[in-house]
């Protein structure tokens, strides 16, 4: 690619990737693989349209970043989009909201009239995890940083996977409204709400998971983090009181990356941010983070020398009618790229 012939200040184009970069997977340091899947959301559907609405909407971002300037040009790639993931993902929808629906009504997800459904959820899932760990390494493999753009929170498991197979030990900064520890949460083997829990069962390269303005979540999930050397709680109730009693953000960041190791994998989801900023997501919750609040924190991390190897933008549900949704991923993934490429060191051409 002649990086002369594209014009980081002209009128954004929609060309398929996102921001509109020319790269290609091959030649890109930081390469960004889609997961259009929402098969088991819980309360309210679309995540599987984040990918296009982000791409679309990433192209109104100027190029400029204080944070990290000049860091896109090191190369930030779109690897194809593999869109019968989206089609699987709506064809298994209808059985996953048919199960809800039953266990709604008391139902348990042992009854006969849900079980072969249930069984087909939770194959098309695990093909799917396949799929996403199969794309990732082939990355990572040939030496790039990779990203993931959901879909919704389960889908970044087969990443961690699969940076689970190249890293002996590293972290997770978890961003979210929700703990995401609950076991097979709806009979769902891999649902958006059991992401963590598997992830700590599955990946124990994954040797410490630190949650940020988590705010709703059950007993069960609260026990699980509390007995858990793994895993460290920044509760949303827990930041707020301490901002009240005059304790800066800044100091609070310090503290959340102090209990972080040397290289980290974001996880991002969308509701981890204030209600203003993601109104149609998936399940949110009032409380959170705004978003200045939470790039401070990712630049915190990065100055403190610690490195990005990974990381995921989940719960995007875009609206037509309401572009925030898609505005508001777009600009977490854009500043994830910049933290990202500048916290590893550039690739010698």
């Amino acid at each position: 690619m002649d990086l002369k012939a594209f014009d980081p200040d002209g009128v954004g184009v929609d060309t398929g990737t996102y921001f509109g970069f020319p790269f290609e997977p091959e030649e890109a340091e930081l390469v960004l693989i889609s997961a259009p899947w929402d098969v088991t959301v819980s309360y309210g559907a679309g995540a599987a349209y984040a990918p296009d609405a982000i791409i679309e909407a990433s192209t109104q971002l100027d190029f400029h970043d204080p944070l990290a300037p000049g860091q896109w040009r090191r190369g930030i790639a779109t690897a194809d989009v593999d869109y019968a993931l989206q089609e699987q993902s709506q064809r298994l929808r209808a059985d996953a909201a048919r199960i809800i629906e039953h266990l709604e009504e008391g139902g348990y997800p042992s009854d006969e009239s849900v079980v072969r459904k249930l069984r087909r959820v939770n194959e098309g899932c695990a093909a799917m995890n396949a799929n996403i760990r199969q794309q990732a390494r082939r990355w990572l493999e040939a030496g790039k940083l990779v990203g993931l753009v959901g879909g919704d929170h389960s889908t970044p498991y087969g990443l961690l996977r699969a940076l689970g197979e190249r890293h002996e030990a590293f972290g997770i900064l978890h961003i979210d409204a929700h703990r995401d520890l609950r076991e097979a949460y709806e009979g769902f083997e891999y649902s958006h709400a059991s992401v963590m829990y598997n992830v700590l069962r599955d990946v124990p390269q994954v040797t410490r998971l630190v949650q940020v303005a988590v705010r709703d979540f059950s007993e069960r999930e609260a026990q699980l983090a509390e007995r858990s050397e793994r895993v460290v709680s920044f509760e949303d109730g827990a930041l707020a009181a301490a901002g009240f009693e005059g304790v800066s953000w800044g100091e609070q960041c310090r503290r959340i990356v102090e209990a972080l190791p040397q290289l980290v994998y974001v996880s991002f989801d969308i509701d981890g941010l204030s209600f203003d900023n993601c109104p149609d997501t998936g399940t949110p919750v009032n409380g959170g983070l705004s978003f200045n609040q939470a790039i401070y924190l990712l630049d915190v991390l990065v100055r403190s020398g610690r490195r990005i190897v990974g990381f995921d933008v989940v719960e995007v549900v875009p609206r037509t009618e309401v572009r925030i949704n898609a505005i508001t991923g777009a600009r977490v993934l854009w500043k994830l790229c910049g933290q990202t490429l500048k916290s590893n060191p550039a690739v010698e051409r």
